[in-house]
């Protein structure tokens, strides 16, 4: 699933005119990327969920035949309902037949996917494995030796910590992309708008596993402003042939 009903209020101007989803970086829409980066890892269908330009990026998808896979949409047509809603909304589209990924459509990156995904099977029991980094971010997850029991975000003074932790505790930022087993959407209990983080701890504090996938050395950059765009725009260029 790539989540890509965000207003993309951060990038001024272009955020008005155009979802961020169709935003280009070296010469291809975000959106387009993401999807390819998913269907390279073995993805043959993919779910997004729309509101801000829901109809310009239908179109986009019907005029690239759907990537070459099954396309379905969830349209949340009255607002945004962020990373948990989105999800909740979409849970009948999915065939729960196997783990899925969802993907922020503001995120580029080479990372291995398909590393991601044998990361997380090679987990028994686990409910989710999330892509973190070592970066510099006020907010960040916080881990231990059974998974996630925790999140700060220090502009907003939260230190949250739903359990006791075991072990080596390791802080690390959320890179945007989730490995997650179906049996979470049964899972998922809260209601409206709502950040995914919000399941995942009420579940880690029932023991439920959600464990790290550390991007390492491999390229992630996030378009979630018009400083970052253009920075990504400088670093992959933004005509023929660019990266």
């Amino acid at each position: 699933m790539i989540l890509a009903a965000g207003l993309g209020t951060r990038l001024g101007k272009i955020g008005l005119h155009s979802p961020k989803a169709l935003v280009e970086v070296g010469g291809r829409a975000m959106l387009e990327r993401v999807a390819a980066s998913l269907i390279a890892a073995g993805a043959d269908r993919i779910i997004i969920n729309l509101h801000h330009h829901a109809d310009a990026i239908r179109a986009f998808v019907t005029a690239h035949d759907g990537f070459g896979v099954e396309v379905l949409f969830s349209h949340e047509r009255d607002a945004p309902l962020e990373t948990g809603g989105g999800l909740a909304a979409a849970a009948p589209l999915f065939r729960r037949d196997a783990p899925f990924f969802l993907h922020n459509v503001d995120v580029i990156t080479d990372l291995d996917l398909s590393a991601a995904l044998a990361a997380h099977a090679a987990e028994p029991g686990a409910l989710a494995t999330l892509a973190v980094h070592d970066r510099t971010s006020r907010r960040a997850l916080l881990f231990d030796d059974l998974g996630l029991f925790g999140r700060v975000d220090r502009g907003k003074a939260v230190d949250l910590r739903v359990r006791e932790p075991r072990g080596r505790i390791v802080e690390a930022a959320f890179a945007g992309i989730h490995v997650v087993s179906p049996t979470l959407l049964d899972r998922i209990t809260e209601r409206g708008a709502f950040s995914i983080l919000d399941p995942y701890l009420r579940l880690a504090r029932d023991g439920a596993r959600i464990r790290p996938f550390d991007v390492g050395h491999a390229l992630w950059l996030e378009i979630g402003t018009t400083e970052r765009l253009a920075a990504a725009r400088r670093l992959l260029g933004d005509g023929p042939g660019a990266r």
